[in-house]
């Protein structure tokens, strides 16, 4: 089926923006709520020394909690970011793994909390909900224990852009709701250059195989294309573990 092309900052605005920070569920029991995915293969807590990483710097973060509650039960980070420099690590998945560089000094936060929800198997089991790939616009939506777009952690993320941000091929960034300080666990892994204003945190990188690997998903194309021609991935991508190091 065609779909209609938009343009870059139109899709953009419905593409990265989560309808909700945290689960719809409305159970009192987050580790219940939004239906959240489970893995039921190898734990990412079990498949790294996770302690070996820190190196704690001095940065302070907001972390802030959601009212709309955690789609799956986590402990919140350390406020103290735990992380310095460049962090290694690979996301495997259904697809392969992808391998990345998270940015703790640029983004020290953001990988503070990214770890943390890692190393507690948050992403673990989890799918990929959106893909875009249209030219100027190329990149896969992932991070949502539902699966639905709507999920998050129980806290949110301070942001951590800059003006001068771009999302070449190989960009990690945060997605958010178009409010400030609104990130919670939900990402965005890009494949072709992309054209975004600077309003989502990069925190990392993809590297060169993991590139190709998602251009590779992104051929196949979507599902169920939705209004703004994104949609599911027709090749599921499923987060098995992250280990680090």
């Amino acid at each position: 089926m065609l779909t209609r092309t938009l343009p870059a900052a139109a899709a953009a605005a419905l593409l990265l923006t989560l309808s909700a920070c945290g689960s719809s569920g409305d159970s009192g029991d987050s580790g219940d709520s939004g239906n959240a995915q489970e893995s039921k293969g190898p734990k990412s807590s079990e498949s790294s020394d996770w302690k070996s990483i820190v190196k704690a710097g001095s940065t302070e973060c907001d972390y802030v909690e959601d009212p709309m509650g955690a789609s799956k039960e986590v402990d919140a980070p350390e406020k103290t970011a735990q992380y310095t420099g460049k962090v290694a690590a690979t996301i495997n998945t259904s697809v392969g793994p992808l391998a990345v560089t998270l940015d703790a000094d640029k983004a020290p936060c953001t990988v503070n909390s990214f770890l943390s929800l890692a190393s507690q198997d948050y992403y673990d089991g989890t799918s990929c909900h959106r893909l875009g790939n249209n030219p100027g616009f190329a990149l896969l939506q992932c991070g949502d224990p539902t699966g639905q777009g709507t999920g998050g952690p129980g806290y949110t993320i301070p942001d951590e852009f800059k003006p001068s941000d771009t999302f070449p091929a190989g960009t990690l960034a945060m997605a958010n709701t178009g409010q400030p300080n609104s990130g919670g666990s939900q990402f965005f892994m890009v494949f072709g250059d992309t054209q975004l204003s600077p309003a989502y945190t990069v925190f990392g990188t993809l590297d060169e195989a993991g590139i190709k690997t998602l251009q590779e998903v992104g051929e196949a194309g979507v599902a169920e294309a939705g209004a703004d021609g994104t949609g599911a991935p027709k090749t599921p991508v499923e987060f098995e573990t992250i280990t680090v190091g």
